[in-house]
């Protein structure tokens, strides 16, 4: 059982003991959070406490994770996209809607099922629930993927991606017209205290994040731009590209409330993956093209 303490601050007086925990951490939702803390995991001061416990100033919070539950994940056949296959890595070509790893109210007809039915040899370092999973990209985000086959390519894969030496290009169909063809967007990424589900550009538990952007094409309302992680923050994209004030076309968290184009989903493709092979030391790099939906797009955006 893992065990994390906090000291609570001035800046958190008077906030909800579950708000707060919630906060600390991307994928702790606030139903597990207030699952533990009926469960007696959570203490204030060395007591069990409630979900609505406000904090005062120098409370010890200690925090109790149990052991996650194995949990068995299917093998399902579920058509894949297979972008390039050896003995070590996988890269897939991931469609809008499909769900990357199981987790609540998605168990089955994710990513992982499918790669359980279509080889048998994934790496175990993240578990049963994300087997050779090294990196994510959003449900109805689509596009390329880079999975391990055995621990030692995942521990290269992930090295790798914290070095920022794996190429990661996006397209994007963005709101409002960018007057410039290039630019550089550099601001921390955390968890929105409005609203924990999603993120935003804030100083307060917030992550470095850069994302490169150019400019492709330009419409009357729109523009289609390609964009360049530098880091891998939580919707990175869409958080920095609604930050400069031209968020995703079709995005429902981030963008505008009124659905403005004709797709489900954030019209948002992971075009590019670029990375050193974890055993030959070979420089690959893959392409996918845009999907339909947002082929579509484009071609009424320039008869408009």
């Amino acid at each position: 059982m893992e065990e994390i303490q906090w000291t609570i601050l001035e800046e958190n007086k008077n906030e909800r003991i579950d708000k707060f925990l919630t906060a600390q951490n991307g994928e702790w939702s606030r139903s597990q959070v207030q699952q533990w803390i009926k469960d007696g995991q959570v203490q204030v001061n060395g007591k069990a406490t409630k979900s609505n416990y406000k904090m005062q100033v120098e409370d010890q919070v200690t925090l109790s994770i149990p052991e996650p539950e194995e949990l068995d994940v299917i093998a399902e056949d579920i058509p894949l996209d297979v972008v390039y296959e050896d003995a070590d890595v996988i890269v897939v070509n991931k469609p809008r809607g499909m769900v990357v790893h199981p987790a609540p109210g998605h168990y089955t007809g994710t990513l992982v099922n499918a790669l359980l039915y279509h080889c048998k040899d994934l790496s175990g370092i993240n578990g049963v629930i994300r087997p050779g999973i090294v990196h994510r990209i959003d449900k109805d985000t689509s596009g390329l993927l880079m999975v391990a086959k055995n621990d030692h390519a995942h521990e290269s894969l992930v090295s790798q991606l914290k070095a920022k030496t794996t190429k990661r290009h996006y397209k994007a169909i963005v709101h409002g017209v960018i007057p410039h063809q290039h630019g550089t967007i550099e601001a921390p990424i955390g968890r929105d205290k409005k609203d924990r589900q999603s993120m935003t550009v804030t100083e307060d538990n917030s992550r470095d994040a850069v994302t490169h952007f150019t400019v492709l094409e330009c419409f009357k309302d729109f523009t289609y731009v390609q964009c360049e992680l530098e880091t891998g923050r939580t919707h990175q994209i869409r958080v920095h590209m609604k930050y400069i004030g031209y968020p995703l076309a079709g995005d429902p968290k981030y963008g505008p409330k009124k659905k403005t184009l004709e797709i489900e989903g954030q019209a948002l493709h992971a075009a590019t993956l670029g990375f050193t092979h974890p055993r030959t030391g070979e420089e690959l790099e893959f392409s996918a093209p845009i999907p339909e939906d947002m082929e579509h797009l484009l071609h009424y955006l320039r008869k408009k």
